[in-house]
Protein backbone atom coordinates (compact mmCIF):
# COMPACT_ATOMS: atom_id res chain seq x y z
CA UNK A 1 0.00 0.00 0.00
CA UNK A 2 2.78 2.43 0.92
CA UNK A 3 4.61 1.66 -2.33
CA UNK A 4 1.40 2.33 -4.31
CA UNK A 5 0.97 5.71 -2.59
CA UNK A 6 4.55 6.69 -3.42
CA UNK A 7 4.01 5.74 -7.07
CA UNK A 8 0.82 7.83 -7.22
CA UNK A 9 2.57 10.83 -5.69
CA UNK A 10 5.42 10.55 -8.16
CA UNK A 11 2.99 10.18 -11.06
CA UNK A 12 1.03 13.27 -10.02
CA UNK A 13 4.27 15.22 -9.58
CA UNK A 14 5.48 14.15 -13.02
CA UNK A 15 2.17 15.15 -14.62
CA UNK A 16 2.37 18.54 -12.92
CA UNK A 17 5.89 19.10 -14.26
CA UNK A 18 4.86 18.02 -17.77
CA UNK A 19 1.84 20.33 -17.73
CA UNK A 20 4.00 23.22 -16.53
CA UNK A 21 6.53 22.61 -19.29
CA UNK A 22 3.79 22.31 -21.90
CA UNK A 23 2.23 25.58 -20.76
CA UNK A 24 5.62 27.32 -20.89
CA UNK A 25 6.33 26.01 -24.41
CA UNK A 26 2.90 27.17 -25.59
CA UNK A 27 3.49 30.60 -24.09
CA UNK A 28 6.82 30.88 -25.91
CA UNK A 29 5.23 29.92 -29.24
CA UNK A 30 2.48 32.49 -28.68
CA UNK A 31 5.10 35.10 -27.72
CA UNK A 32 7.07 34.48 -30.93
CA UNK A 33 3.89 34.78 -33.01
CA UNK A 34 3.00 37.98 -31.16
CA UNK A 35 6.39 39.55 -31.91
CA UNK A 36 5.93 38.67 -35.59
CA UNK A 37 2.60 40.52 -35.63
CA UNK A 38 3.97 43.50 -33.72
CA UNK A 39 7.12 43.78 -35.85
CA UNK A 40 4.92 43.82 -38.96
CA UNK A 41 3.12 46.84 -37.54
CA UNK A 42 6.34 48.57 -36.54
CA UNK A 43 7.68 48.23 -40.09
CA UNK A 44 4.42 49.09 -41.88
CA UNK A 45 4.62 51.73 -44.61
CA UNK A 46 1.43 53.31 -43.29
CA UNK A 47 2.33 55.78 -40.53
CA UNK A 48 -0.97 55.18 -38.74
CA UNK A 49 -0.18 51.48 -38.46
CA UNK A 50 3.33 52.23 -37.20
CA UNK A 51 1.97 54.67 -34.64
CA UNK A 52 -0.41 52.08 -33.18
CA UNK A 53 2.31 49.43 -33.02
CA UNK A 54 4.74 51.85 -31.39
CA UNK A 55 2.17 53.03 -28.85
CA UNK A 56 1.44 49.53 -27.51
CA UNK A 57 5.15 49.06 -26.77
CA UNK A 58 4.24 50.83 -23.53
CA UNK A 59 2.70 47.59 -22.31
CA UNK A 60 6.03 45.75 -22.51
CA UNK A 61 7.45 46.84 -19.17
CA UNK A 62 9.52 43.67 -18.78
CA UNK A 63 10.95 43.50 -22.28
CA UNK A 64 14.31 45.18 -22.91
CA UNK A 65 13.59 45.54 -26.65
CA UNK A 66 10.55 47.76 -26.14
CA UNK A 67 12.29 50.98 -25.02
CA UNK A 68 14.94 50.58 -27.72
CA UNK A 69 12.27 50.27 -30.40
CA UNK A 70 10.40 53.25 -28.98
CA UNK A 71 13.61 55.32 -28.93
CA UNK A 72 14.17 54.48 -32.61
CA UNK A 73 10.60 55.56 -33.37
CA UNK A 74 11.33 59.01 -31.90
CA UNK A 75 13.27 59.63 -35.12
CA UNK A 76 10.44 58.51 -37.43
CA UNK A 77 9.62 60.88 -40.28
CA UNK A 78 5.94 61.08 -39.30
CA UNK A 79 4.80 63.15 -36.30
CA UNK A 80 2.12 60.69 -35.19
CA UNK A 81 4.75 57.94 -34.87
CA UNK A 82 7.14 60.19 -32.93
CA UNK A 83 4.28 61.18 -30.62
CA UNK A 84 3.36 57.53 -30.08
CA UNK A 85 7.00 56.79 -29.25
CA UNK A 86 7.07 59.52 -26.60
CA UNK A 87 3.87 58.17 -25.05
CA UNK A 88 5.25 54.62 -25.00
CA UNK A 89 8.53 55.74 -23.40
CA UNK A 90 6.59 57.58 -20.73
CA UNK A 91 4.49 54.55 -19.88
CA UNK A 92 7.63 52.40 -19.82
CA UNK A 93 9.15 54.89 -17.33
CA UNK A 94 12.31 54.76 -19.44
CA UNK A 95 14.48 57.37 -17.76
CA UNK A 96 17.25 57.39 -20.43
CA UNK A 97 14.67 58.91 -22.80
CA UNK A 98 14.35 62.10 -20.74
CA UNK A 99 17.28 63.84 -22.38
CA UNK A 100 16.06 63.26 -25.93
CA UNK A 101 12.47 64.17 -25.06
CA UNK A 102 13.68 67.39 -23.41
CA UNK A 103 15.71 68.18 -26.52
CA UNK A 104 12.57 67.86 -28.63
CA UNK A 105 10.72 70.27 -26.36
CA UNK A 106 13.62 72.74 -26.52
CA UNK A 107 13.88 72.47 -30.30
CA UNK A 108 11.83 74.44 -32.83
CA UNK A 109 9.26 71.62 -32.94
CA UNK A 110 5.84 73.23 -33.50
CA UNK A 111 3.65 70.17 -34.07
CA UNK A 112 1.37 70.10 -31.01
CA UNK A 113 0.87 66.35 -31.38
CA UNK A 114 4.55 65.82 -30.61
CA UNK A 115 4.91 68.60 -28.05
CA UNK A 116 2.00 67.33 -25.96
CA UNK A 117 3.13 63.71 -26.19
CA UNK A 118 6.58 64.76 -24.97
CA UNK A 119 4.99 66.68 -22.12
CA UNK A 120 2.94 63.63 -21.11
CA UNK A 121 6.06 61.47 -21.26
CA UNK A 122 8.04 63.85 -19.04
CA UNK A 123 5.20 63.82 -16.49
CA UNK A 124 5.33 60.02 -16.46
CA UNK A 125 9.10 60.25 -15.97
CA UNK A 126 8.72 62.64 -13.05
CA UNK A 127 10.13 65.65 -14.89
CA UNK A 128 8.35 68.87 -13.92
CA UNK A 129 9.47 70.64 -17.08
CA UNK A 130 6.33 69.18 -18.61
CA UNK A 131 4.24 71.68 -16.70
CA UNK A 132 5.70 74.49 -18.80
CA UNK A 133 3.87 73.09 -21.82
CA UNK A 134 0.51 73.05 -20.07
CA UNK A 135 1.20 76.53 -18.70
CA UNK A 136 1.70 77.75 -22.27
CA UNK A 137 -1.57 76.16 -23.35
CA UNK A 138 -3.44 77.74 -20.45
CA UNK A 139 -2.00 81.24 -20.79
CA UNK A 140 -1.01 81.45 -24.46
CA UNK A 141 2.54 82.28 -23.43
CA UNK A 142 5.62 80.40 -22.45
CA UNK A 143 7.00 80.94 -18.96
CA UNK A 144 9.86 82.81 -20.59
CA UNK A 145 7.32 85.42 -21.69
CA UNK A 146 7.35 84.43 -25.36
CA UNK A 147 4.01 83.95 -27.11
CA UNK A 148 2.89 80.72 -28.72
CA UNK A 149 3.03 80.62 -32.51
CA UNK A 150 -0.17 81.38 -34.42
CA UNK A 151 -0.33 77.75 -35.53
CA UNK A 152 -0.22 76.52 -31.94
CA UNK A 153 -2.87 79.03 -30.86
CA UNK A 154 -5.18 77.90 -33.67
CA UNK A 155 -4.73 74.28 -32.66
CA UNK A 156 -5.65 75.02 -29.05
CA UNK A 157 -8.85 76.74 -30.19
CA UNK A 158 -9.89 73.89 -32.51
CA UNK A 159 -11.65 71.05 -30.56
CA UNK A 160 -11.12 68.49 -33.32
CA UNK A 161 -7.39 69.19 -33.45
CA UNK A 162 -7.13 69.00 -29.67
CA UNK A 163 -8.71 65.56 -29.85
CA UNK A 164 -6.07 64.60 -32.39
CA UNK A 165 -3.33 65.71 -30.00
CA UNK A 166 -4.74 63.55 -27.24
CA UNK A 167 -5.25 66.44 -24.81
CA UNK A 168 -8.98 65.85 -24.43
CA UNK A 169 -10.11 62.86 -22.41
CA UNK A 170 -10.54 59.53 -24.16
CA UNK A 171 -10.73 56.44 -21.92
CA UNK A 172 -7.63 54.29 -21.59
CA UNK A 173 -6.31 52.53 -23.65
CA UNK A 174 -7.39 54.96 -26.41
CA UNK A 175 -5.42 58.00 -25.27
CA UNK A 176 -2.84 57.74 -28.05
CA UNK A 177 -5.17 56.76 -30.87
CA UNK A 178 -6.43 60.22 -31.78
CA UNK A 179 -9.49 61.22 -33.76
CA UNK A 180 -10.51 57.73 -34.87
CA UNK A 181 -11.06 56.70 -31.27
CA UNK A 182 -12.91 59.94 -30.56
CA UNK A 183 -15.36 59.29 -33.41
CA UNK A 184 -15.83 55.70 -32.28
CA UNK A 185 -16.72 56.94 -28.81
CA UNK A 186 -19.42 59.22 -30.15
CA UNK A 187 -21.53 56.50 -31.76
CA UNK A 188 -25.01 55.93 -30.39
CA UNK A 189 -24.45 52.61 -28.63
CA UNK A 190 -23.27 51.16 -25.32
CA UNK A 191 -19.69 50.44 -26.39
CA UNK A 192 -18.11 53.53 -24.74
CA UNK A 193 -19.52 52.53 -21.35
CA UNK A 194 -18.50 48.92 -21.87
CA UNK A 195 -14.97 49.90 -22.87
CA UNK A 196 -14.68 52.18 -19.84
CA UNK A 197 -16.00 49.38 -17.61
CA UNK A 198 -13.33 47.03 -18.91
CA UNK A 199 -10.60 49.40 -17.75
CA UNK A 200 -12.15 49.49 -14.28
CA UNK A 201 -11.92 45.70 -13.90
CA UNK A 202 -8.14 45.60 -14.14
CA UNK A 203 -7.62 45.23 -10.39
CA UNK A 204 -10.73 43.18 -9.63
CA UNK A 205 -9.51 39.72 -8.47
CA UNK A 206 -12.92 38.10 -8.97
CA UNK A 207 -12.65 35.24 -11.53
CA UNK A 208 -16.01 36.37 -12.93
CA UNK A 209 -14.41 39.66 -13.98
CA UNK A 210 -11.63 37.76 -15.70
CA UNK A 211 -14.19 35.74 -17.66
CA UNK A 212 -16.14 38.89 -18.48
CA UNK A 213 -13.00 40.50 -19.93
CA UNK A 214 -12.21 37.38 -21.95
CA UNK A 215 -15.73 37.47 -23.38
CA UNK A 216 -15.44 41.20 -24.03
CA UNK A 217 -12.24 40.60 -26.00
CA UNK A 218 -14.53 38.98 -28.60
CA UNK A 219 -17.09 41.81 -28.64
CA UNK A 220 -18.46 43.01 -31.99
CA UNK A 221 -17.20 46.56 -31.31
CA UNK A 222 -13.45 47.03 -31.68
CA UNK A 223 -13.43 49.69 -28.97
CA UNK A 224 -14.62 47.11 -26.44
CA UNK A 225 -12.28 44.42 -27.74
CA UNK A 226 -9.16 46.57 -27.45
CA UNK A 227 -10.17 47.82 -23.99
CA UNK A 228 -10.69 44.23 -22.80
CA UNK A 229 -7.38 43.04 -24.27
CA UNK A 230 -5.54 45.94 -22.68
CA UNK A 231 -7.20 45.22 -19.33
CA UNK A 232 -6.30 41.52 -19.52
CA UNK A 233 -2.69 42.49 -20.19
CA UNK A 234 -2.59 44.81 -17.18
CA UNK A 235 -4.09 42.15 -14.87
CA UNK A 236 -0.77 40.33 -15.32
CA UNK A 237 -2.29 36.84 -15.48
CA UNK A 238 -0.38 34.70 -18.02
CA UNK A 239 -3.12 32.04 -18.01
CA UNK A 240 -5.15 34.16 -20.46
CA UNK A 241 -2.53 33.96 -23.21
CA UNK A 242 -4.42 31.16 -24.93
CA UNK A 243 -7.61 33.28 -24.97
CA UNK A 244 -5.74 36.29 -26.35
CA UNK A 245 -4.01 34.50 -29.21
CA UNK A 246 -7.06 34.57 -31.56
CA UNK A 247 -6.96 38.37 -31.36
CA UNK A 248 -3.64 38.27 -33.25
CA UNK A 249 -5.81 37.76 -36.32
CA UNK A 250 -8.35 40.46 -35.44
CA UNK A 251 -9.62 42.51 -38.38
CA UNK A 252 -8.78 45.73 -36.52
CA UNK A 253 -5.06 46.38 -36.39
CA UNK A 254 -5.27 48.29 -33.11
CA UNK A 255 -6.76 45.17 -31.47
CA UNK A 256 -4.22 42.93 -33.18
CA UNK A 257 -1.20 44.95 -32.08
CA UNK A 258 -2.55 45.38 -28.54
CA UNK A 259 -3.04 41.62 -28.31
CA UNK A 260 0.51 41.04 -29.54
CA UNK A 261 1.92 43.37 -26.88
CA UNK A 262 -0.32 41.76 -24.26
CA UNK A 263 0.91 38.26 -25.07
CA UNK A 264 4.56 39.31 -25.06
CA UNK A 265 4.06 41.11 -21.72
CA UNK A 266 2.34 38.10 -20.12
CA UNK A 267 4.84 35.59 -21.49
CA UNK A 268 7.69 37.68 -20.09
CA UNK A 269 5.95 37.86 -16.71
CA UNK A 270 5.51 34.11 -16.73
CA UNK A 271 9.18 33.60 -17.53
CA UNK A 272 10.31 35.90 -14.73
CA UNK A 273 7.98 34.70 -11.99
CA UNK A 274 6.35 31.48 -13.07
CA UNK A 275 3.06 32.73 -11.63
CA UNK A 276 0.58 35.60 -11.92
CA UNK A 277 1.71 38.88 -10.34
CA UNK A 278 -0.28 41.86 -8.98
CA UNK A 279 -2.20 43.91 -11.51
CA UNK A 280 -0.45 46.86 -13.11
CA UNK A 281 -1.90 50.35 -12.63
CA UNK A 282 -3.58 52.23 -15.43
CA UNK A 283 -1.38 54.56 -17.41
CA UNK A 284 -2.00 58.22 -16.67
CA UNK A 285 -5.08 59.62 -18.42
CA UNK A 286 -4.28 61.79 -21.38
Amino acid sequence: MEQTTIIRIRTVSLLFVLLTVAHWVYAQDARQHAWTVLNTGLADKNSGERAIAVRVLGLLTNDSKAPKLAMQALDDAKPEVRAAAADALGELKYQPARRKIREILHSDEENPLIVLACARALLELGDEEAYAVYYAILTGERKSGESLTERQKKTIKDPNKMVQTGLTFIPIPFAGLGYGAFKAFNKDDASPAQAAAATMLIKDPDPMSKEALINASKHKRWTVRVAAVDALARRNDPTVIVQLEPRLSDDKDVVKYTAAAAIIRLADLQNSSGAPVPAAPLAASR
